[in-house]
């Protein structure tokens, strides 16, 4: 079985498949991008953490300026895969394979919508709360007000917590019925962000997964709309191959947030000067290396050359990605293709960025700045969490009624079952930036009082 272009890209939106398309200028995926460029949630990423500490004196990424790097890559990648096919397979012109690149960067714009505050250690935290905390009695709980218990598939879920499952829910969720309003993407722009297409029953150790229990239906719509090949799975569990464009979201954010780490490594001095050009530098033969450190020469300002430097590496990357992709074409579509685009690209920049992660691995993910930040916000978010949790499976609770009056209406914090209200809590708090979660968390503790 083979996945076909034609049917892979379509501009139908989620909850509008009957609805007449827009009359403006924009095609439907130019108009998903404005749709997360001017959204609430996206303009909340200036505020989460990416690796680095938000910034004091010297300003490093953010979840806000990633994304947009990592959008910028994407759309150079959908461009480029878009032109190569096209000129392979001219009988396409009339399909939206020319758009890729429109699709590619919507995607990696929305990527990291569902990561929690605190960044990767926010997202162990409410994990780690459900699986080894004070939620592990959930396991077995028959909540008084709902009269029901989690089904192990919802309690995977839980102990399972994935920012990129999370992301879609926050994309795709409002849908089928359930309560309007929400982002309404295109089909295809919803399925280039789920990396991992299976449920968190089939994520073995690794806590990857691509979809909610709750979200299985919507994820199925899109799958059967565009033809997204179904794999072997135990009852009651689904896979599916990875839908192609997923690839180039992927490879985009890989290239970004390696080298636009060690960019900021060395912003904070964590690596030298010397090791930083000998890390990008290793990207290239010697022939290219002689060309880009003349090139080097005429900079006089240390940061300008290891900017200009970075620079080569992304495009040196992004233009090996593309090869992978196209070459492997038919190993997609037929969903047999293994593993990321970067690990199939030429051995020397291959080679490099194993080295790149080696070293962000030594010396920046686990240097005290950020392993501070880590700790710190663990514990916030394993706090609001608790708090957040027994407020709504015990709402006749004075304090518990307190903390669901602070809950926006848009989280369905009273949901019949035991499963939708704690998914409501993971909604709330997932949306949170830093700033705001360390803010309630002084004030539910009555660290921080409010002035009138």
């Amino acid at each position: 079985m083979k996945m076909n272009w034609e049917q892979l890209l379509s501009n139908k939106r989620l909850g509008q498949e009957n609805q007449p398309q827009s009359k403006d200028d924009r095609t439907e995926f130019q108009r998903d991008y404005d749709r997360i460029i001017f959204s609430a949630p996206f303009r909340r990423l200036q505020n989460k953490t990416q690796v680095f500490p938000l910034p004091g004196s010297i300003f490093v990424h953010n979840r806000l300026t990633h994304s947009l790097e990592v959008s910028s890559v994407g759309r150079s990648l959908g461009n480029d895969v878009s032109r190569k096919l096209l000129a392979l397979h001219p009988h396409l012109a009339d399909t939206h394979l020319s758009e890729l690149g429109s699709i590619v960067s919507t995607a990696c714009l929305a990527h990291d919508l569902g990561n929690p505050p605190f960044g990767h250690s926010g997202e162990r935290a409410i994990g780690t709360y459900f699986s080894e905390g004070k939620g592990l009695y959930l396991r077995d709980y028959v909540c008084p007000e709902t009269g029901d218990r989690l089904t192990p598939e919802q309690w995977s879920d839980l102990i399972n917590f994935e920012g990129n499952a999370n992301a879609f829910r926050l994309l795709a969720h409002h849908f089928l019925g359930r309560r309007p309003g929400g982002f309404v993407m295109t089909y295809s722009t919803l399925a280039s962000i789920v990396k991992y297409p299976y449920t968190s029953d089939l994520s073995k150790d690794k806590h990857k997964f691509g979809f909610f229990r709750d979200d299985v239906e919507i994820f199925k719509r899109i799958a059967n709309e565009l033809g997204i090949i179904p794999l072997e799975s135990p009852e009651g569990s689904y896979r599916y191959v990875r839908y192609p464009l997923v690839y180039l979201v992927e490879a985009a954010d890989d290239i970004c947030y390696q080298v636009m780490d060690i960019e900021d490594a060395h912003k904070l001095k964590i690596l030298t000067t010397e090791e930083t050009k000998r890390l990008l530098l290793d990207f290239f033969s010697a022939e290219e290396q002689h060309h880009i450190n003349e090139r080097m020469s005429m900079l006089d300002d240390i940061n300008e050359q290891i900017v200009y430097l970075r620079s080569c590496v992304i495009n040196c990357l992004e233009n090996e990605c593309v090869q992978v992709f196209v070459r492997n074409e038919e190993a997609i579509l037929f969903g047999t293709f293994e593993g990321c685009l970067i690990r199939h690209i030429s051995d020397t920049p291959r080679k490099a960025y194993e080295k790149c992660c080696q070293v962000a691995v030594a010396k920046i993910y686990h240097c005290k700045e950020v392993v501070d930040i880590e700790i710190a916000g663990f514990q916030v978010m394993l706090a609001l969490v608790d708090m957040m949790v027994h407020a709504v499976t015990h709402s006749n609770k004075a304090f518990s009624q307190l903390l669901i009056n602070r809950v926006s209406p848009q989280y369905d914090i009273k949901a019949p079952t035991l499963y939708g209200r704690l998914m409501a809590v993971l909604d709330y708090i997932s949306g949170m930036t830093d700033v705001y979660a360390m803010d309630m968390y002084r004030k539910v503790n009555g660290m921080s009082i409010p002035t009138l």
